[in-house]
């Protein structure tokens, strides 16, 4: 719980829009129209509360207000019934606004779905139901590059020890997934279990770069129990991985649909780089007048026309690639999530290499434009009370996630061997 130490943003300031969105949208049309609405509101005073570093109760609960939360979960439970192409764009739409809303919803989609992958079909309906009717927001306690967490049991129930230097989104979660390996046999285990609990304490330590807003810090997890019943895709009598459902690749699909997501985020932070940039210079930025070729406004300059052009057109093929690799990400869930047996490792690794390609054009394409950007504002853009800074900021914090270096080497060894890449935590 949030104390003095922990400020947290008022929830009331967006009371407004539970009856305004009291209804949730209908089709992609509509839900994509939804998430613009959110990022309207978001982007009136983005800068200022990224500035305030509240947690951002408030922002949650404007994204529980929209419906956003529920955009892939099943109708009958009150969700939105989409795919995932429309979620990974409302990702980008959130995103540019404001980059932490975008991530923390980002990081929803990817954790309240672990389940409809690494689950029995039974465990994906009551994980939906859960979750969709309780309008509920999900983080995880999940970070491969920390000490797994580790998991015994005492007959009926799995017991979660352990720390994670990253949970992003914990501090404002209704429920966290945790995962870690179970009495020393190397077999890992998923599971969701409610936050506010004593034994899942946040540290409070969150104070990055960028961001800011997404209570991203360390949390310590002691004795936290969860029914064996809740160990997903294990069998709950033999106490061992249903080969039905982990034996087959299909569960491996979750990691580049993870990886989708945050390429999406950085595409969805650029846009909103490029749009606050082009307000700014048409608002403030002033003509150069020793060049020589005096203009008598900064829209006129041959080189502020010709930087905007170029970042335009690498962000409008980055986002063209985007579109692409959610297509196939759509694809494989449509066509497998009822026939997991039949889901190839060639074609996971097929898929693996779009969503590879996203990734590299997604992080140099959002670094050069969010760094690019003030080049054409000029000097005065770089003032703290401006905010341009947040974006540039936003994607150099989370593009560090993993080293794009190995995604290009992943490429590389593609395109030369024709090989495809064997499933890891980053892969």
């Amino acid at each position: 719980m949030a104390t003095s130490a922990h400020p947290t943003s008022d929830p009331a300031v967006y009371q407004e829009y539970e009856a305004k969105w009291s209804t949730l949208p209908k089709d992609e049309k509509e839900w994509i129209q939804r998430a613009i609405d959110v990022a309207e509101v978001l982007a009136k005073d983005a800068a200022a509360r990224e500035k305030e570093n509240k947690s951002p109760k408030a922002e949650v609960a404007l994204l529980k207000h929209s419906g956003l939360l529920k955009i892939l979960g099943p109708a009958k439970y009150g969700g939105g019934a989409q795919p995932w192409t429309v979620g990974f764009r409302t990702i980008r739409e959130v995103a540019q606004a404001d980059g932490s809303i975008g991530m923390l919803l980002a990081y929803h989609l990817i954790w309240s779905t672990v389940a409809n992958v690494v689950g029995s079909a039974e465990q994906a309906d009551r994980v939906q139901k859960e979750i969709i009717s309780n309008n509920y927001f999900v983080g995880g306690a999940v970070n491969p590059r920390d000490n797994d967490l580790t998991i015994k049991s005492d007959g009926e129930k799995l017991l979660f020890n352990g720390f994670k230097n990253f949970s992003t989104g914990g501090v404002i979660s209704d429920l966290t997934v945790l995962e870690g390996v179970y009495e020393e046999t190397g077999d890992h285990i998923f599971a969701i279990a409610p936050t506010q609990q004593a034994g899942i304490q946040f540290k409070h330590n969150w104070d990055n770069t960028g961001l800011r807003l997404t209570e991203s810090g360390g949390v310590k997890i002691e004795n936290v129990s969860v029914p064996w019943a809740d160990a997903l895709g294990w069998d709950t009598e033999t106490k061992k991985p249903d080969p039905a459902i982990l034996a087959v690749p299909f569960g491996s699909v979750f990691l580049p649909t993870i990886q989708l997501a945050f390429s999406n985020l950085y595409i969805g932070i650029a846009w909103g780089a490029l749009h606050f940039a082009s307000d700014y210079t048409r608002k403030n930025t002033r003509a150069w007048p020793f060049g020589g070729d005096n203009k008598e406004a900064a829209t006129d300059e041959f080189y502020i026309l010709s930087t905007y052009g170029n970042l335009f057109a690498h962000l409008r093929a980055a986002t063209a690639l985007a579109e692409k690799a959610n297509a196939e990400a759509t694809a494989l869930y449509e066509k497998y999530s009822d026939n997991r047996g039949e889901f190839t490792a060639k074609e996971r690794g097929e898929f693996a290499e779009w969503v590879a390609s996203t990734k590299v054009v997604a992080t140099d394409t959002s670094l050069r434009v969010t760094a690019g950007v003030f080049e054409v504002t000029g000097s005065r853009s770089t003032a703290s009370k401006v905010g341009l800074d947040r974006f540039w900021r936003d994607v150099r914090t989370h593009t560090l996630h993993d080293p794009v270096a190995y995604k290009n080497r992943e490429q590389g060894r593609y395109v030369l061997l024709g090989e495809i890449p064997e499933p890891t935590w980053y892969t």
